[in-house]
């Protein structure tokens, strides 16, 4: 996590431009180090959002609980989306209109997209039993193998396992293929898509589904207020892809190594220069002016 950085970004709106910019950010390995967890290298870049008044959106395969800490250090009160697109959460009063399907809970609006952790964990379980793997979820695993897994304190490991619509898993064995990973998700009605670290099983939801939905909405305000909308999506793995193709500047962030994901190919696609926050803050710098 971010220990006790201090907030450069406080989600002031753009009342002034034509236009709204809105960015979708991934958070390991993107916004986030993708070894200490801090955004202490983006504050640039996170200043320039908050000059230009733009919306940051953050979209992660963390849980509500992991993900408020980091929305309250960086003073993001936006809509943000949790668990590899599970669920929009929306604070209320952001849409003037009512957000149909969603459910009031506590200071949210709650736009479910995904299965059940309990649906999940169960078909995790069978997958394993039947393609021949053995597939351990967060929900298998100690808080001190989350830990040692991450490299998060234990507190925030404990934030982590608070899973609702998407486990995260390690195969333990490299003899399971991915298509038949895959596949075997597919026949049950589900997902499964790779992170930084982690495998992932969920529900029929990606990233993608979820950015599009908050899009939809965020251009029913626009044109009520005669405004255009910008988007931009920066993330460094192939669970962002589904987001990075729904927004108009697709930023692609490098891995630790200094690679970028061979999964992750689009045509209008920037190559960020830098490894996680380094990336992010240089891309978007070098984008905002321009928009």
């Amino acid at each position: 996590m971010t220990g006790g950085e201090t907030s450069v970004y406080c989600g002031r709106e753009n009342l002034t431009d034509m236009q709204r910019i809105l960015i979708f950010s991934d958070l390991d390995g993107s916004l986030l180090d993708p070894t200490t967890y801090s955004y202490k290298d983006a504050s640039d870049a996170l200043a320039a959002i908050e000059h230009r008044g733009a919306t940051l959106i953050l979209v992660s395969s963390k849980t509500r609980a992991e993900m408020e800490p980091l929305r309250r250090s960086l003073c993001n009160h936006h809509p943000f989306i949790v668990e590899n697109g599970g669920a929009i959460y929306v604070p209320n009063g952001t849409f003037p209109f009512p957000l149909e399907g969603a459910l009031s809970r506590e200071a949210f609006q709650v736009f479910q997209l995904g299965a059940p952790y309990a649906t999940l964990r169960a078909a995790l379980k069978e997958i394993g039993q039947e393609i021949g793997g053995r597939l351990r979820g967060f929900g298998d695993l100690t808080l001190a193998e989350v830990v040692q897994l991450t490299g998060m304190s234990a507190g925030d490991a404990q934030l982590a396992m608070q899973r609702e619509y998407d486990e995260p898993f390690v195969m333990d064995s490299d003899v399971v293929a991915w298509q038949d990973l895959l596949a075997a998700a597919i026949r049950r009605g589900l997902g499964c898509t790779r992170g930084g670290r982690f495998y992932h099983l969920m529900g029929a939801n990606d990233k993608g589904m979820a950015s599009r939905q908050l899009i939809e909405w965020y251009r029913r305000l626009e044109q009520q207020k005669g405004q255009t909308l910008v988007t931009v999506g920066l993330g460094d793995s192939l669970n962002d892809l589904p987001m990075l193709e729904s927004v108009d500047y697709p930023i692609l962030i490098q891995k630790p190594n200094g690679s970028y994901d061979q999964d992750v190919q689009l045509p209008r696609l920037i190559r960020a220069d830098g490894v996680g926050p380094v990336g992010w803050n240089r891309s978007l710098i070098d984008l905002l002016p321009t928009l």
